[in-house]
């Protein structure tokens, strides 16, 4: 509690304060262990970078690893005498990603996309040796998740890994094996992204809690996250459809998010960055804060000039891997979480 304490120092949402001050370490392991979470600490982590977004993603008091201080943009006043205005009692914008940060999904992905290539290959995925492998299967998936960066292409891996090919080819070689494979079993995107999408329809339709049971949210966050809603502009930047994400805040959450401020790559096609740079241009002159799991996508961010006021943040629950965790503690702008 005082570790907790000492890094709250500052101007911050009340409520968060409270928060984060009063949450049982005890109570919150004891969730993560029911939910088998990945973590047992997210809670703690998320809740200090959420409420304290003039400091690091988190200090070193509570075990964040390679934090620097995150920067922190002050606005023009507009009475051109060059003189600035503190930011301090703007709302904030948050981008937060949603598979990953907020939402353990693989194991739904993994048996949505199993159904899905069931549909469109039955002669290879009904057959005795498929079904003896599929638990296999969709354990690897986990393994690979990481290199993932739409939902459509577990369609593509659950078919690799059916046929042979292994979790470490996939993580070194996804960004060509993807393209390689669709052009062999002559696949394109929308098609992909359609079955995918209407697999999940029709789970939800048949048995909606057994298409929740497989997700999992990540013990702590939502309750950040609705602190967070209370004080600032938050939003949902993310691969995922729009609908699954919406359906996921409300059932497991417990969150009544607002459809409007969901933005889906999946379906818009627009990159993460056009998107930031919209919800910039739309709440100018404050601070902005982008949470992600995927380093990839925070690399993209990185390189855009005019995203520079932009913290950014790699939460290391969600999918990525020990190497680039490290890489973006070097980084010297991403703050690890």
């Amino acid at each position: 509690r005082r570790l907790v304490q000492s890094s709250l120092a500052g101007p911050i949402p009340q409520l968060l304060r409270t928060y984060m001050i009063t949450i049982s370490p005890t109570a919150a392991v004891a969730s993560a262990r029911a939910r088998h979470s990945l973590k047992t600490s997210n809670a703690r982590r998320l809740g200090v970078v959420l409420s304290c977004p003039g400091r690091g993603a988190a200090s070193p008091a509570v075990g964040a690893r390679g934090s620097r201080p995150a920067h922190i943009p002050r606005a023009s006043n507009g009475a051109g005498d060059g003189g600035v205005e503190d930011v301090e009692d703007k709302k904030n914008v948050w981008a937060l990603d949603f598979d990953g940060v907020v939402c353990d999904s693989c194991g739904e992905s993994a048996l949505s996309a199993w159904k899905a290539a069931t549909e469109l290959w039955p002669d290879v995925f009904t057959t005795p040796d498929a079904m003896a492998k599929k638990e296999r299967v969709v354990e690897d998936m986990r393994t690979v998740r990481p290199v993932v960066e739409t939902g459509y292409e577990n369609i593509v891996q659950v078919r690799c890994l059916l046929e042979g090919v292994t979790p470490a080819d996939m993580l070194d070689n996804w960004s060509t094996m993807l393209p390689e494979y669709m052009a062999k079993w002559d696949l394109d995107r929308s098609s992909l992204v359609e079955l995918f999408g209407r697999t999940r329809d029709d789970w939800i339709a048949a048995d909606l809690d057994g298409w929740l049971a497989p997700n999992r949210i990540y013990p702590g966050v939502a309750e950040a996250m609705d602190q967070l809603m209370v004080e600032h502009e938050v939003y949902i930047v993310t691969t995922k459809q729009a609908r699954f994400t919406e359906m996921i805040l409300e059932r497991m959450a417990f969150i009544d998010f607002p459809g409007d401020r969901i933005y889906s790559q999946t379906v818009s096609g627009r990159p993460k960055s056009e998107v930031l740079q919209m919800l910039q241009e739309r709440h100018p002159g404050t601070r902005y804060h982008f949470v992600e799991d995927k380093y990839s996508t925070l690399k993209k961010v990185e390189k855009e000039s005019t995203l520079d006021a932009w913290n950014l943040y790699l939460v290391d629950w969600g999918y990525n891997v020990q190497s680039e965790r490290d890489e973006a503690t070097a980084s010297g702008r991403i703050n690890m979480v």
